[in-house]
């Protein structure tokens, strides 16, 4: 890491201490002689003490060794770094290392009745150990704690098999067991996992893929390019007095994919943002592209398909119009009498119909671009059309017959959202901006969602077309819980506006201002509202143009 911080500028040098397979005082004096003959002749500008061993051996010996020699340390907490912060000149710790596994471990396995800690019995075993006491302090009031620590690998193996059910391992450290015997941690995880009766966590990423399940794992990398920047701010001469001791949490919330299936650990109880490694790919991750193909070709055999047989159904229904339309002529006066009826069905179908237009146009295009997910909306949108012009035609008839119409909890703000989903080709057509103000703390409104569906339809419809020689094309929706305790919607537009001796006749049957206008739409829009014990108005536009606004009565809550 010093040599990624500061480059070829620095010198260094690396000695290694190998405390847990060569202990005790005598070796220390042993590797203190050592270093006074190899540096005699060298002057050592700062001292990097790597763990709490070698930082009480510079502390001891820096004098003899390495005089004036400033000190820059890693050690595992702070509580462990206090007692040096008067003597050494700064240092890094990793604060809550085992605390944040333990509970993420007891978050995985709520039921747990115990907790099995793994240590070896090394001088640095047992240092970390005291660590992780002191942090699990405060949960053994909860749970009880059983510290292997003291047998020897092979019958600790045995112990670790007979565990029972509801308990977790934590793993520290194992560089000498019980016997005296020394190992190396990353040689003993792989032994502790498969002989477990139980699942394995443990606090090193080094740890991660030779046994552990994971947790809320450490690097020393993070920690030793923080370090490095202590050693490179010493170099340049910085006061000791002003560098802090640092409090680095390098943790990554992290897992084996293996482990996870071994024990049954669901991927969806895990924290947001863990790392999952050592995932098998899935047959989709593996054949995707192959399977998207197939698809794709399947899909535009169906459109194409379905294209032919909608043109030839077509030719078909032409040529018997065309010969039908003589005989219709003689029928032209026994049918006046429902012509307003035909006309307000006609006009009532149309919207959906030109959204299921719209909907096959959007996904022939999407189809072209391989956008497989977009067509099958636009398909599924145009089945809901299909159904919706049915509902219509069903709940017009019901309504001129003065049927007792179905109504439910209708959320308004919905009714907008899928109305403006129906609409954004035309707004994007003709350069309309939409804005939208919704409440989203207004009551629900007691109704028939297909009949309110369609009167915001015909609104923001009748917007876009007002608009459609206007410079300015802004239109403006709004929710909102009005004083008499009523849901308002509001559709508002900037185009040329109503003139005020046409605001008295704008919702009478067959009066239009359109070139081509039924003069049925704000009609029928009425007729709806006023089912509903509504009222339905036009307004001047904040900005030109006009606002159409109609309230409806909120649900009623019977407690």
């Amino acid at each position: 890491m010093l040599r990624q911080q500061g480059g070829d500028t620095v010198e260094r040098y690396a000695e290694y201490f190998e405390s847990t397979r060569f202990p005790g005082e005598a070796q220390a004096r042993i590797m203190r002689d050592y270093l006074h003959q190899k540096y005699a002749d060298r002057k050592i500008d700062v001292l990097l003490a790597w763990g709490s061993v070698p930082l009480e051996f510079l502390l001891k010996y820096r004098r003899e060794l390495f005089p004036g020699a400033p000190i820059v340390f890693y050690v595992g907490t702070l509580e462990a770094a206090k007692g040096y912060t008067e003597t050494a000149l700064t240092g890094v710790t990793n604060p809550d290392a085992y605390e944040k596994t333990f509970e993420l471990a007891l978050k995985l396995h709520p039921d747990t009745k115990q907790v099995v800690v793994v240590a070896g019995t090394s001088e640095f075993d047992t240092r970390l150990l005291d660590w992780a006491r002191q942090q699990f302090k405060a949960y053994e009031a909860r749970l009880p704690f059983t510290y292997l620590t003291t047998l020897p690998l092979q019958k600790l193996l045995t112990e670790l098999a007979g565990l029972p059910p509801q308990t977790f391992v934590l793993f520290t450290t194992l560089f000498r067991d019980g016997a005296g015997e020394p190992y190396v941690p990353h040689d003993v995880v792989p032994l502790v996992s498969a002989a477990a009766s139980a699942p394995v966590y443990g606090f090193l990423d080094q740890y991660l893929g030779r046994g552990i399940v994971g947790g809320s794992l450490y690097s020393s990398a993070t920690q030793g390019i923080e370090a490095a920047k202590l050693v490179l701010q010493v170099l340049d001469g910085s006061e000791r007095s002003r560098l802090p001791l640092l409090e680095v949490s390098s943790n990554k919330v992290m897992f084996d994919w293996r482990q996870m299936e071994r024990w049954g650990i669901s991927e969806n109880k895990l924290p947001p943002g863990s790392e999952i490694l050592f995932r098998n790919p899935t047959a989709w991750e593996q054949y995707r592209s192959y399977v998207l193909a197939f698809i794709a070709a399947i899909l535009t055999q169906t459109v194409l398909i379905s294209w032919l047989l909608y043109e030839h159904w077509r030719r078909q229904r032409a040529e018997i119009l065309a010969r039908d339309t003589m005989l219709e002529l003689t029928h032209v006066n026994r049918v006046a009498t429902v012509g307003e009826l035909s006309a307000s069905i006609a006009h009532e179908v149309r919207q959906p119909l030109a959204a299921m237009l719209a909907n096959a146009e959007g996904a022939l295009r999407w189809l072209k671009k391989g956008k497989l997910e977009e067509v099958r909306a636009g398909l599924k949108d145009i089945v809901s059309e299909g159904f919706r012009a049915n509902d219509i035609i069903t709940n017009l008839r019901a309504m001129f017959k003065h049927d007792v119409q179905e109504k439910t909890h209708v959320n308004i703000n919905k009714l907008v959202s899928s109305v403006l989903a129906l609409v954004v080709i035309d707004l994007q057509k003709h350069e309309i901006e939409f804005q939208t103000q919704l409440d989203d703390k207004i009551p629900q409104a007691l109704g028939n969602q297909v009949q309110l569906q369609q009167v915001i339809l015909n609104l923001v419809m009748n917007a876009i077309e007002a608009m459609s020689s206007s410079q300015t094309r802004v239109l403006r929706i709004k929710t909102e819980l009005s004083q008499s305790n009523t849901v308002r919607v509001s559709v508002e537009d900037t185009g040329m506006g109503i003139k005020p001796s046409d605001v008295d006749r704008l919702f009478k049957p067959l009066f239009t201002t359109k070139a081509r206008g039924m003069g049925m739409g704000l009609s029928i829009c009425q007729s709806i509202i006023e089912n509903h014990d509504g009222r339905i108005w036009v307004t001047a536009g904040a900005n030109g143009g006009s606002n159409f606004q109609f309230e409806l009565p909120t649900v009623v809550n019977k407690d």
